[in-house]
């Protein structure tokens, strides 16, 4: 709920310095909005956050040390009132819907208006959930569409969590330890998703991720095999 107040209490995690400062000028235009915390990776976010009253979490899902998926599910568990907006640069329709099934309150692209940022802001801290128009436009295309689905849409939640970070370039060692998991549950998953995805190694995998916009058309070159 909003505070009494009037004041939604907003914390900001981003690793990009630029990002925060954009982010806090934006909320500053608004009298019911205030800023009271920063941080610049996932371990940041959930060392500093025990220390404040918090209405509204801002959470980029690329986030250095820990991961934002991983730093919201956390949040969630630690504090399950807590309203964690995520932020991304990745299309909504990729992540938008899996990240709110997993405990997020909304999701935006951080090419949204400021407008709709903070409509999505207040929303939140209301205790609702924030979708755009545009991926509700695209869920119930979805649900009326009569066709396969798509290679990674068969995958579990912490299949999909695993594939976002491989076709990322993280190595199997920085995803298990993000994730507090075995470097063998890592593998099992990776063999796993290959399999449901029809596909035989991390080349394709990765070729999949650039085809369907998982990643930016820069490719990384220091995938594991």
């Amino acid at each position: 709920m909003i505070p009494a107040n009037n004041k939604i209490r907003v914390f900001i995690a981003d690793d990009h310095f630029v990002v925060r400062q954009g982010l806090k000028h934006i909320l500053s235009q608004n009298p019911d909005m205030e800023v009271i915390g920063e941080a610049e990776d996932g371990n940041q976010v959930l060392q500093r956050i025990k220390d404040l009253v918090v209405d509204v979490v801002l959470l980029d899902i690329e986030m250095p040390k820990k991961n934002g998926w991983e730093v919201m599910v956390q949040l969630k568990s630690l504090y399950p009132k807590l309203n964690v907006l995520m932020l991304s640069i990745f299309p909504e329709e990729h992540y938008g819907i899996r990240l709110i099934k997993a405990g997020a309150s909304g999701y935006l692209t951080k090419s949204s208006a400021p407008d709709q940022l903070c409509q999505a802001i207040r929303a939140v801290a209301s205790g609702g959930k924030f979708i755009s128009p545009s991926l509700t436009e695209k869920v119930i295309a979805e649900l009326n569409r009569d066709v396969e689905k798509l290679q990674h849409e068969h995958l579990s939640t912490r299949e999909f969590q695993v594939f976002s970070m491989i076709v990322s370039g993280k190595k199997t060692k920085d995803i298990a330890d993000e994730l507090s998991l075995s470097i063998t549950t890592i593998s099992t998953h990776r063999s796993n998703i290959l399999e449901k995805m029809g596909l035989k190694n991390s080349s394709e995998l990765l070729q999949y991720a650039l085809k369907n916009g998982f990643i930016r058309q820069d490719p990384i070159s220091d995938i594991e095999p």
